[in-house]
């Protein structure tokens, strides 16, 4: 199958193991009423499959075999359905799919394998729209997919400004008085997060739900907001912008707009 590289992958942000199908360029020509579905599956051949079979039926569809990898792509590229396994690595359907309902209105399709156990009512407990069988059955998804109209995509979030601190998650681009900020796009959430928090205090806990989809590391939050203070200049042992409350969580304070943009810019 012929791919041609989308917006997050020219930006590095979609993982390797991401197999593009067929997608015409970047997003959906304007008029088009095909649908753009993200495929979570551990098995690559059998996902590879079915994005074939999509493409008889108007839908296009991206790859990828990972639960994390998946909620990068929900992120950059906005599909218009996915269908998740439960069985993912990393992060499973049934968490991919509460991590996709908390954010977005992208309805988030599980399926249930005979070995996976409570994974439906999890699943449809964290937000699913519906559980499928698992092998997928092409005549069993095809009505639900085809019932999603292209109008009712979810529109991206308008750019976000704290002082001169700007954030557009259509674009994925941050910058500070101006100056253009690169940083991954898990950093670029955790910030989204912040920022439509500012002046309150964000939990360790929402933080975990929203930026890692209820799964990560104790010391993973900690590093990334590190890192995500290095790129703002801010300084690490007397922060300015990101603040710690101690034994809860982090709060962002804007930055005045009238600040120096001189060494603000930290390449990742």
């Amino acid at each position: 199958m012929t791919s041609v590289p989308g917006r997050a992958e020219a930006l590095g942000l979609i993982p390797s193991t991401v197999v593009p199908h067929t997608r015409p360029g970047d997003g959906r020509a304007a008029g088009s009423d095909s649908l753009f579905v993200l495929i979570a599956d551990p098995d690559l051949d059998r996902a590879e499959q079915l994005a074939g079979e999509f493409a008889a039926h108007r839908v296009t569809a991206v790859v990828c075999t990972d639960g994390a990898e998946a909620l990068l792509v929900v992120g950059a590229e906005q599909p218009d359905a996915v269908l998740a396994a439960a069985s993912l690595p990393t992060v499973d359907g049934p968490t991919l799919a509460r991590a996709v309902a908390a954010r977005t209105a992208i309805p988030v399709f599980v399926g249930i394998g005979e070995a996976d156990g409570d994974a439906a009512a999890r699943a449809l407990t964290a937000g699913a729209s519906a559980c499928v069988a698992h092998p997928y059955r092409l005549r069993e998804l095809l009505p639900m997919l085809l019932a999603i109209r292209s109008a009712d995509a979810p529109e991206p979030a308008p750019p976000i400004e704290c002082g001169g601190l700007r954030l557009d998650p259509a674009s994925l681009k941050v910058t500070l008085n101006g100056v253009p900020i690169r940083m991954p796009l898990r950093e670029l959430r955790l910030l989204h997060l912040l920022m439509t928090h500012a002046d309150r205090v964000v939990t360790r806990e929402q933080i975990r739900d929203v930026v890692w989809g209820g799964v990560s590391g104790s010391n993973t939050i900690t590093v990334h907001v590190q890192r995500l203070r290095q790129r703002l200049g801010d300084d690490q042992d007397d922060p300015k912008l990101i603040l710690t409350i101690r034994g809860v969580g982090y709060r962002l304070v804007p930055p005045p707009a009238a600040e120096s943009t001189r060494s603000r810019r930290v390449d990742p």
